[in-house]
């Protein structure tokens, strides 16, 4: 068996696993570069995936701990959809993707990891970024760490909104 050697998921594989929401844990503290949060607005936040699907895959998620997409209130609904263009966006300028897929798991079935508070998945997708290695080995490389794409995307989130 092949051995792959991945030192930075040890923080993640040897601390305490934090019970309640994550989303709401981490909107409430105030340490948005430790947390990965990119962006807030007044309803909704932005917070790059800890444990990414690909390189620069944002979650955007209200505030507000709710479950059910149909439970949104107007202005979480209006928000969510300006910061998802928004974060296309500072995506397509900082990681120069030939695509990007968006969506919502609702409910624990649909593969939600978090099916109790609703959040919007944008994940950069490049040409050859499906290769052998997630089907063959179960394992999906990352290229770019997490604190420099944060750090490249805040870069250029802020070119945007001047």
């Amino acid at each position: 068996m092949d051995k792959l050697w991945a030192p930075w998921r040890e923080k993640f594989i040897l601390c305490e696993k934090e019970l309640g929401c994550f989303f709401c844990r981490t909107a409430g503290e105030k340490k948005d570069e430790e947390n990965l949060i990119l962006l807030r607005g007044k309803k909704c936040f932005v917070i790059l995936n800890r444990y990414p699907y690909n390189n620069g895959h944002l979650m955007v998620a209200p505030y507000r701990h709710v479950g059910k997409l149909e439970n949104l209130n107007e202005e979480e609904l209006f928000e969510l959809s300006k910061i998802s263009q928004l974060c296309v966006k500072v995506i397509k300028a900082g990681l120069k993707p030939q695509g990007l897929n968006l969506g919502m798991n609702l409910g624990k079935v649909s593969g939600a990891g978090v099916a109790d508070h609703i959040h919007l998945h944008i994940v950069p997708r490049w040409t050859g970024d499906t290769n052998f290695m997630p089907i063959l080995a179960e394992t999906k490389i990352v290229s770019i760490g997490l604190k420099q794409t944060y750090k490249q995307l805040k870069r250029e989130l802020k070119k945007i909104i001047k």
